[in-house]
């Protein structure tokens, strides 16, 4: 066969917005997308990493923008939502990647400072409600639209002692089926997923040997998870493959968690 693609999977020419796109398991979902022929917008806090993300994915052939976006302020995301359409005239996907974690260290709840349980809630959870609602009129206006949301494996287990981001990534469950009941009839999709300990540069940095060592015991597959593993489920979720399914976390941790 001279062309072997699925239209259902094929993400070519669709319009990718990738919030923390510039560093950590962003940077991988937004080189993905490029190589599977999407056009990316790389969107972070640190610009200067999404610039240079999207400028080695031009450097390649692709098509990218890449520039600084606090997504817990609301006039940041619409201007990254205006900046997505000035340059490629729609908004297909959202991947509402973007959380603040890695910096956390890990403690007892008791000693959280509560300005601090707030800057949490006011990325991972206003900062997804306020990048869906930017990109929202797009989606609407075209018909169509995939939101896919991270959230975190550790919801499954109640995994301690980041008791403000475990909350966090609970309710991004409850924020996904409950804005996919609202959003179905104008053709838009919303999903999430939950990733296991996965070993990205910012991952790494911020867990120990014996830490890692810990998140792999119990997988049936064992072996440490990488951000190439999250990547074939994120873009199904991404493309037409998907159309009939809304409202679903998708666990993705090498068969720790199951259900």
């Amino acid at each position: 066969m001279a062309d072997a693609t699925n239209a259902r999977f094929d993400l070519a020419g669709r319009v990718v917005v990738i919030t923390g796109g510039g560093k950590g398991i962003g940077k991988v979902y937004a080189a993905e997308f490029a190589r599977a022929g999407a056009r990316v917008v790389a969107a972070d806090i640190d610009g200067a990493a999404a610039e240079t993300i999207a400028a080695g994915i031009t450097a390649e052939g692709g098509e990218a923008i890449g520039f600084a976006t606090d997504i817990a302020d609301a006039h940041a995301t619409e201007i990254m939502a205006a900046k997505a359409l000035e340059r490629f005239g729609a908004i297909d996907v959202l991947i509402n990647n973007a959380s603040l974690m890695s910096a956390l260290p890990r403690r007892s709840w008791l000693e959280i400072p509560v300005d601090e349980w707030d800057r949490v809630m006011a990325v991972n959870l206003r900062g997804m409600f306020l990048a869906c609602r930017a990109v929202f009129p797009a989606m609407k206006a075209q018909g169509r639209g995939k939101i896919v949301n991270i959230s975190s494996s550790r919801v499954w287990d109640g995994t301690p002692n980041r008791l403000h981001y475990t909350t966090s990534k609970a309710g991004v469950i409850g924020f996904t089926r409950a804005l996919a009941r609202e959003v179905a009839e104008f053709g838009i999709t919303v999903n999430a997923v939950t990733p296991g300990m996965t070993q990205s540069e910012t991952q790494v940095a911020s867990s120990s040997g014996n830490y890692l060592a810990r998140s792999i015991a119990g997988r049936a597959i064992e072996r440490a998870q990488y951000p190439e593993d999250l990547v074939g489920t994120v873009m199904f979720l991404s493309s037409a493959a998907s159309d009939f399914m809304t409202g679903q976390t998708v666990n993705v941790d090498g068969g720790k968690a199951m259900h």
